[in-house]
């Protein structure tokens, strides 16, 4: 539901299936138990969480020396959208939300993309109608196969 979205904006970053929510709540719970995390540790986590991932799937265009600055401490929205486009070289790369550390200590960081953020495709190459993004059609993505071009399609490129 996430990647299908053929809008790159803020309610980018609160498409998620109800059951991709309910294990990611599952999975958390676990953690918190396991660590014994306190409850105000476990709100403040979910608040960044939630306020990072609204950030990154904005529309913000950051000037591009502070965007350049910025992207070594925090993922900046122009970093994050190249995750989103259909060339899967470039969605395999950017996975971060916060902290772009990871990526580029993983090398799946990639500074910009090949068409520009004017001239990309974002989306799923087999959910690109209207049709494809209505309710009852994105509930049921995950019954229809797997989608090409992923980040967990085996077939897709990886390199840079």
């Amino acid at each position: 539901m996430h990647h299908a979205d053929l809008e790159f904006d803020v309610t980018t970053g609160l498409r998620f299936h109800p059951v991709e929510i309910v294990l990611s709540m599952v999975i958390k719970l676990a953690v918190v138990a396991a660590l014994g995390a306190p409850a105000v540790a476990v709100l403040l986590f979910e608040v960044l969480l939630n306020a990072t991932a609204l950030f990154n799937h904005g529309t913000i265009r950051l000037p591009a020396g502070w965007d350049r600055v910025l992207r070594w401490v925090m993922v900046t929205p122009d970093m994050h959208r190249v995750h989103h486009s259909v060339i899967p070289a470039e969605t395999n790369s950017n996975f971060g939300f916060n902290l772009p550390w990871w990526d580029r200590l993983l090398g799946t960081y990639r500074a910009q993309l090949k068409a520009g953020h004017d001239g990309m495709t974002i989306g799923i190459e087999q959910f690109r109608t209207r049709r494809d993004l209505l309710l009852d059609r994105i509930l049921l993505q995950p019954l229809r196969g797997p989608a090409n071009g992923g980040a967990l399609d085996s077939r897709s490129e990886t390199g840079k």
